[in-house]
């Protein structure tokens, strides 16, 4: 059954083969993916387990790669920056109340933020308006 990805959350292995796909910005083979791992590689049969697992939840589409027998291309259903911009609103709606400026507040003190930084996020906030 496949799910609305709306509703569902990438695991850490989830989004390292859906930062691969990415980067890549065109649709992929498992044998692909599995190139742009590190070493050790990790088996073809974990890629594939874990793109089946990407189609069933809707993060993740495939189909056969021409002339390629039964040899699947996969590509993502949405961008890195649909993903994030999801991820940080439910963030700020659950860990903040909706609220943008106690979620900036906590990053800015977390993160030890420098004068700079805090200039330049000023900066872009006042180009955004």
């Amino acid at each position: 059954m496949k799910r609305n990805h709306e509703e569902r959350q990438l695991t850490k292995s989830e989004m390292e083969i859906m930062n691969v796909l990415w980067d890549k910005a065109e649709g992929m083979t498992t044998h692909e993916i599995i190139e742009q791992y590190p070493e050790p590689k990790p088996a073809y049969s974990t890629i594939a387990t874990f793109l089946k697992i990407l189609v069933n939840k809707g993060f993740v589409s495939s189909r056969k790669q021409e002339g390629g027998g039964k040899t699947f291309v996969f590509f993502p259903l949405l961008s890195r920056e649909e993903y994030t911009n999801r991820v940080m609103k439910e963030v700020k709606s659950t860990f903040f109340g909706n609220s943008l400026k106690s979620m900036l507040s906590f990053f800015a003190k977390q993160e030890e933020v420098s004068e700079e930084e805090l200039r330049e996020i000023v900066a872009m906030i006042r180009e955004q308006k």
